[in-house]
């Protein structure tokens, strides 16, 4: 049998190591062993009943069909209504590509404007899927570091000198997974003025946009330079804000031109979403938002309770994320890779967490407080006991 050599672009291109452990957890839960499970990329409360009884609606009213590539008119307009109204911003219904989730509209997007020979600036700590989507269309992506003592925003000046000639795009994710971190207006600003003079394309994504924890304000670089609207791409969706993971709805915002390429690379590989989920994600945005205020709530709640105990343990620093559901942990003093921290918190506290090490850091591990106090308040119970028996 002739040996099958796989595509060189896979050469670099993993599976999700926030999705691999997740399954990991699960499948342990499963097995009968009792693992606590902070690695969850998804809120753990039901999808809102109304949403749910739309999908079923659907269903009953035989709306199984394909519908536009691009979605639904219906959704298109929705989501274009909603962010005008939340941002201030003028977008059309034409401008809006509805996707199978955000990470299907950011594949679309690298793909209709990124080659070989590209680069793209994107700011470490980063969403694990990020590299992985710029390779796979040949262009390279460049890590732009944040610090935390800068609480993992962006420096400006970092940014200018990262740009070369080949740089043709940018990724800004705020809030940010996996720090949690909200950018804020001033720095938006002066990245704004950065994209403008050199021509690169912003890929902004907020999908967390709705999740951000009071003083801070969640803030486009739309918004503060609505000039930019013309060079970018706005990345959001329903799947963190209504607890919609698994209905797989996603979209994009931009320039006219550019949604028709991204429709075009969709039309190839997964035609329009499904029917019922963008009937569903319609009942989302024009519904009632009470369960996203509700939602939003628990969050911080579950938050302060989790940052608060972490900074109890011994070489362990954490701040308090501003936005998202995700606690970025400096667990650099126990003088190993973050690896191995987690790995040993699996085996030894049976509490599964996500080493940093996918997101560009072996100093860090993400917790996930999108999960019950009671599981959190159980989490930090584990973790002190093994680090009182690590010191005995």
């Amino acid at each position: 049998m002739k040996t099958v050599v796989l595509a060189g672009r896979l050469r670099h291109v993993e599976a999700s190591p926030t999705l691999a452990l997740a399954a990991k957890a699960k499948a342990l839960a499963k097995a009968g062993k009792p693992v606590l499970d902070f690695t969850a990329g998804e809120p753990d409360v039901p999808t809102p009943e109304p949403i749910k009884q739309a999908g079923i609606a659907a269903i009953t009213a035989n709306r199984t069909k394909y519908t536009p590539v691009a979605g639904t008119p219906e959704l298109r307009a929705a989501v274009a209504s909603t962010i005008n109204r939340q941002l201030g911003t003028n977008y059309a219904a034409s401008q809006a590509l509805i996707c199978c989730g955000a990470k299907h509209a950011l594949f679309n997007i690298f793909q209709a404007l990124c080659e070989p020979g590209d680069e793209v600036l994107l700011f470490s700590p980063y969403w694990v899927s990020y590299p992985p989507l710029v390779r796979l269309t040949g262009a390279k992506p460049v890590i732009v570091e944040t610090r935390e003592r800068d609480g993992f925003l962006p420096d400006p000046s970092v940014v200018r000198a990262a740009i070369t000639d080949a740089t043709k795009a940018l990724v800004l994710n705020s809030p940010g997974n996996p720090t949690g971190a909200v950018i804020d207006e001033a720095r938006l600003k002066a990245i704004a003025q950065i994209a403008r003079e050199r021509g690169l394309i912003v890929i902004t994504d907020e999908i967390y946009d709705q999740l951000v924890y009071p003083p801070a304000r969640h803030v486009s670089i739309v918004q503060v330079e609505p000039s930019l609207t013309d060079q970018t791409v706005l990345i959001g969706g329903v799947s963190k804000t209504y607890s919609m993971t698994g209905w797989r709805i996603g979209w994009a915002l931009a320039p006219d031109a550019w949604i028709e390429a991204m429709t075009n690379v969709q039309s190839h590989s997964t035609s329009n979403p499904a029917s019922i989920s963008q009937d569903a994600a319609l009942a989302a945005l024009t519904g009632d938002q009470r369960p996203v205020a509700d939602m939003r709530r628990a969050f911080e709640q579950r938050r302060n309770r989790l940052v608060e105990g972490l900074n109890r343990l011994p070489g362990v620093r954490c701040a308090p994320p501003d936005g998202a559901f995700y606690a970025w942990c400096n667990v650099k003093a126990l003088g190993q890779p973050a690896a191995a921290t987690a790995e040993q918190w699996l085996d030894e506290a049976m509490v599964v967490t996500v080493p940093g090490e996918g997101f560009g850091s072996s100093d860090y591990v993400r917790f996930s407080f999108a999960t019950s106090l009671e599981t959190i308040d159980a989490g930090l119970k584990r973790l002190d006991a093994w680090f009182r028996k690590r010191k005995t």
